[in-house]
């Protein structure tokens, strides 16, 4: 069986109760960047918890290649995930905060003894990756939010994990930092890796999505290309009649859709 991550039937309740996700199925493959759009509370950074094993499902399950995800070390060679922020920061360098992503590779005696070279070789490729080279000797605490959204997202590349999950990752990114974001995991899945990435920005997202899925309420309203699914007939339904509908000029042709204001 191919060794994919999935969703069947996936629930997941919150105390009230709220239902943040309500029978989600969901497929992700291997070479693809799969983009997850929908407005505030619709279940999208649920959805990013559960796929890693880090919430456990009121109903429905999370599955690799058709079975359990496994162990946290087995999830974490086969999942990396980059949250939103961190509850608290590390007081350690940028540097070793990406060095603890190879974690589940050392293995028992490499993570007494400590990295080896080809560890270390792969920080260095991470960060550089992420543009954040000249951030390894710098505490984290000492980061901007732009700057520690870069280093999160070298210690998951440096994980080395064929799916990588990645929520709102352009929040505290200027414009450029943003599109290297993206080029960087279009590079990736260009190399093979499965992609998830979290947005709320439907411009990026029609740029660079293989497959757009769009969240409302806690189900899947749309599931398909870029060019199916930044419409009016799909969108206005989940975000309301606030969009501008267009699309770029040139050799992509590609749609694209922005916040637009309309007079009452």
């Amino acid at each position: 069986m191919v060794e994919r991550l999935s969703a069947r039937g996936l629930v997941f309740e919150y105390p009230g109760p709220l239902r943040a996700l309500d029978g989600i199925d969901l497929e992700i493959r291997e070479g693809e960047l799969t983009v997850v759009i929908g407005p505030n509370g619709s279940g999208k950074s649920t959805l990013v918890r559960a796929l890693a094993g880090l919430l456990a499902p009121s109903a429905g399950q999370v599955l690799w290649g058709g079975a359990d995800l496994g162990t946290a070390t087995e999830r974490a060679l086969r999942i990396a995930v980059v949250p939103q922020f961190l509850p608290a920061l590390p007081d350690v360098r940028a540097h070793d905060f990406v060095l603890g992503g190879r974690y589940a590779h050392l293995g028992r005696w490499g993570r007494w003894w400590g990295a080896g070279g080809e560890d270390e070789r792969l920080v260095q490729r991470a960060l550089e990756q992420c543009d954040a080279a000249d951030l390894g000797g710098r505490s984290m605490a000492t980061l901007s939010g732009g700057q520690r959204q870069r280093v999160l997202v070298a210690r998951a590349v440096c994980q080395a994990s064929p799916v990588l999950l990645i929520d709102e990752p352009t929040n505290s990114l200027d414009p450029e930092h943003q599109i290297r974001l993206f080029d960087l995991v279009r590079g990736l899945v260009t190399e093979g890796r499965a992609v998830v990435v979290i947005t709320h920005d439907l411009n990026l997202a029609g740029q660079f999505a293989d497959r757009l899925v769009v969240l409302d309420r806690g189900r899947v309203a749309a599931d398909g290309s870029v060019e199916a699914v930044l419409v009016p007939e799909v969108l206005i339904g989940v975000y309301g009649p606030q969009l501008y509908f267009g699309r770029f000029e040139g050799t992509s042709s590609r749609p694209f859709v922005l916040p637009f204001h309309t007079s009452p």
